[in-house]
């Protein structure tokens, strides 16, 4: 079951690193890099959630292959 929701964490961060990457090219963006020099806050949050995501995933599964 752990590896079960560890898989679809990824999959979830990587859909979601995705999306960030789309957004990240996208004309709202850039006017918000033009304006403010950072990119606009959908960007960042989806792509930190996607990473975060991953990496629970990551870790998800590299823990259930131990037993204490």
């Amino acid at each position: 079951m752990a590896k079960a929701i560890s898989i679809a964490l990824i999959a979830c961060g990587v859909v979601l690193l995705y999306f960030g990457g789309q957004s990240l090219h996208s004309f709202a963006n850039d006017m918000s890099r033009l304006f403010t020099g950072a990119p606009t806050n959908r960007t960042i949050l989806l792509i930190g959630g996607g990473i975060a995501a991953t990496l629970a995933g990551i870790t998800g599964l590299t823990m259930s292959g131990r037993r204490r």
